[in-house]
């Protein structure tokens, strides 16, 4: 036992060697969970940011200033105000994504219940900020009117109820934090992979492999040798960008307890690292393990419930993506880092996980053994 112990820390600290001799390897690790984070959390594509706005006001009533005041940022930059000569030539030249036009005697006709119409431009070239940001112009449109409506009558309409919305985990709804918690779990799932299949490609086409099983080691020392130290790798850059990137730079509040979600870091890496190890058993090189890899990354991105419910998708495809890691990776990650959850919460999400972690290990060691003694 002690012998098998003292082997598998010592491959281990070669793979760990051998990784640090690799640059592009380096890089990329280093470029995942730093700057691929950041942009992930920053670049979401259907979230509205200082929108250029124009006001074309042709009332000038207190109820127009009102709503054009009320276009304020995050959300949207200043209003500028602009004439109705102007809206062609500047929406030309890109200078505005939205124009809102008040027409005369606005104000007069909404008191009169006349349903006056609020034109609003919208430069539909902007695909990511044009179809959100026509949706919170009009609720903000309607918000204010019904408003100032309500104060200046003094009057409630029958039967009428003021809906009162609240929003836990993330009040501002900042997509932001959605996003850089999936590119991190993606990421992990893609370094997992690369790692672990990339250490045994490159046994594989240095010679080395056949060199180890001369050796007094076995499959399994070296299959566990190769998984510790490359999920040590993932682990410590993992803490990295949770603490400093998401925490620091990007200022997203972590509600749970870091070690608990670091826990099941641990159990989702070594269930990943044993599917790389399987991967690279088909693999004969590189450029087919890359190939393998998009196969399965893909799918498992796409469907984990990191990017849309999967209470969504057809019953059968939530069925298949149970013998996925990333569908348990990403329930816990936003019950721990959103909401707050604790262990008891978590602990049946975390044996789910383990248990496909072994069935994978198990079926990695078999296919391993018959590639070595192939």
């Amino acid at each position: 036992m002690k012998d098998a112990l003292q082997h598998i820390f010592s491959l281990g600290c070669k793979e760990i060697i051998g990784l640090f001799r690799d640059p592009l390897l380096v890089v990329l690790i280093i470029y995942a969970f730093s700057m691929n984070v950041y942009m992930g959390a920053k670049s979401i594509p259907d979230a509205i940011s200082n929108a250029a706005i124009a006001v074309v006001d042709e009332d000038g009533s207190a109820l127009s200033k009102r709503v054009t005041d009320a276009f304020i940022p995050p959300l949207f930059m200043k209003p500028a105000k602009i004439s109705r000569a102007d809206i062609d030539r500047l929406m030309d030249e890109g200078r505005y994504t939205f124009v809102v036009v008040f027409p005369p005697d606005f104000q007069e006709k909404v008191l009169a219940n006349d349903n006056p119409e609020v034109q609003v431009n919208v430069d539909a070239t902007r695909m990511s900020q044009a179809f959100t940001g026509n949706g919170y112009i009009q609720e903000i449109i309607n918000r204010e009117v019904k408003n100032f409506v309500r104060e200046k009558t003094h009057s409630q309409p029958a039967y009428s109820a003021d809906i009162v919305i609240r929003n836990r985990f993330n009040p501002n709804l900042i997509k932001s934090w959605e996003g850089a918690v999936n590119e991190l779990v993606n990421n992990i799932a893609m370094i997992a992979l690369i790692l672990t299949g990339a250490a045994l490609i490159r046994e594989r086409e240095r010679g080395t492999l056949e060199h180890l099983m001369v050796t007094p080691v076995n499959p399994v020392e070296i299959m566990i040798a190769k998984i510790w130290s490359m999920s040590l790798v993932v682990l410590v850059v993992t803490g990295f960008s949770l603490l400093i990137v998401i925490n620091q730079v990007l200022d997203i509040p972590i509600a749970g307890s870091f070690w608990l979600f670091m826990l099941g870091v641990l159990i989702n890496l070594f269930a990943m690292t044993s599917l790389g190890i399987f991967l690279a058993c088909f693999a004969r090189d590189m450029p087919q393990l890359g190939i393998l890899m998009i196969l399965v990354l893909m799918p498992m991105q796409i469907l984990s419930g990191g990017i849309t419910s999967q209470a969504n998708m057809p019953e059968i495809i939530q069925f298949i993506m149970r013998f996925a890691p990333t569908t348990y990776f990403v329930e816990f990650s936003k019950a721990i880092l959103f909401r707050g959850a604790d262990f008891a919460l978590v602990w049946k999400t975390f044996l789910q996980m383990f248990i496909l972690g072994a069935l994978y290990f198990l079926v990695a060691l078999r296919r391993f053994r018959k590639s070595v003694a192939s």
